[in-house]
């Protein structure tokens, strides 16, 4: 059987109408990502103004899990040239909720008079497209045009679809006609989606590429040699790509692995910069403060080293402002004092210089001592709190009437 070529498809609808339409759907909130809509909106109308043929609509899609959503597609044919002659495969290409971060799902959509060729490298019996340019999706460089023109390419190399061979309803023509593109391929029926939804009409199905050998069965060898070679070729460069690719991912990923413990180790470099850096400037300080108060006691040093007498006490180097300062000074001499004694003692009971009775004598005695210094100076410090009080109340009072 004879090909027939692809007829010619009525007018595309209006641009400006397709616009309106993926602007409407893609307003509405879900099933894609917002981030990526404005993508899948350029993609949708670069495949209209590519291939005309495909148009934009909407569809019920069901997954595998039982789950149903309402899906954009792209229903229409796509031209192949397959020896010499063009043809239009029909074909349906949905843009899952993932896309355009996943590529999208391709089926074959054969009329009631054709069937899908077995054993098709690239199509299943279910019509479900799988080629290389769908396995080696990238995003967000990867389209759908560029998908277009690789189905074309591999559609043109293996046709996914002939037509079905039908009984010659009338036993007296001739038994070997030529058969018409209308006898031997079917239509669809328009596309009523896109006529509702948009208001345009809809295509018309082109015809589908025969079976492409004559009904001898005999091919020229070259040409199968050739076209083994080329898928050869095809399939071994496929497996090199990927191969490649998975070894560029590794690499990728130990190199982002890599970057990502680089720039920890930065911002605990430059944490620990600006801690010891902060040191730096409080010791700088601190020294700066210890520099100064050196000056003032050598100066003071100096000018009272003439001053000092032989016979010079060392309790009368400080000279208490009142009678409580020199009560607490006093106080807490003593205490200081009896808790060295202390000290002796225990040393001394260690080292067996005094009994133990006489010891714990001693002790007795000091702890008392002890006591009665530290209350004197607590009730001392009470009388400092309180004449303190007393002092800023009067200075507050002078103010106010001031």
């Amino acid at each position: 059987m004879a090909p027939s070529p692809a007829h010619s498809d009525p007018s595309p609808p209006n641009s400006q109408v397709i616009l309106q339409f993926l602007s409407s759907v893609l307003s509405q909130r879900g099933p894609y990502a917002e981030d990526t809509k404005w993508l899948i909106r350029q993609h949708l109308v670069s495949l209209t103004t590519a291939f005309p043929s495909l148009v934009p609509r909407t569809a019920t899609f069901t997954h595998n899990d039982g789950r149903s959503v309402n899906l954009l597609q792209s229903d229409g044919t796509v031209p192949m040239s397959f020896q010499g002659v063009t043809y239009n495969i029909p074909v349906v290409i949905w843009l899952m909720e993932s896309y355009p971060r996943h590529p999208p799902c391709v089926y074959v959509n054969p009329t009631r008079d054709m069937i899908i060729k077995r054993h098709h490298p690239h199509v299943n019996p279910s019509g479900m497209v799988s080629i290389p340019y769908l396995q080696d999706w990238i995003y967000p460089s990867s389209n759908l045009v560029e998908l277009v023109r690789n189905l074309s390419v591999m559609f043109g190399r293996d046709p996914p679809l002939y037509s079905q061979r039908r009984p010659n309803p009338s036993p007296s023509h001739n038994p070997n006609p030529s058969p018409s593109p209308s006898s031997s391929f079917g239509r669809d029926s328009a596309n009523s989606s896109l006529a509702s939804n948009m208001g345009a009409a809809a295509f018309q199905r082109p015809v589908i590429p025969p079976r492409g050998y004559p009904p001898s069965h005999t091919e020229d060898p070259n040409e199968v040699f050739k076209r083994n070679a080329i898928n050869k070729l095809v399939e071994t460069v496929h497996n090199d790509i990927v191969g490649i690719r998975k070894t560029m991912e590794a690499e990728m990923e130990g190199l982002f692995s890599a970057q990502g413990a680089l720039k920890q180790r930065e911002e605990e470099l430059n944490k620990g910069l600006k801690e010891m850096q902060d040191e730096r400037e409080a010791l700088e300080q601190k020294l700066q403060m210890v520099l100064m108060n050196s000056d003032v006691l050598e100066a003071w040093v100096r000018e009272n080293e003439g001053m000092i007498s032989s016979d010079f006490e060392v309790d009368d180097a400080f000279e208490c402002v009142d009678v409580l300062s020199k009560q607490i000074l006093e106080c807490t001499a003593s205490d200081l004092a009896i808790e060295d004694a202390i000290y002796s003692l225990d040393k001394a009971v260690q080292d067996g210089a005094i009994q133990f009775d006489q010891y714990l004598r001693n002790v007795r005695l000091l702890s008392r001592e002890q006591f009665f210094h530290r209350g004197t100076a607590a009730k001392v410090r009470e009388s400092q709190l309180q004449a303190q009080v007393a002092n800023m109340a009067s200075r507050i009072s002078q103010y106010n009437n001031g």
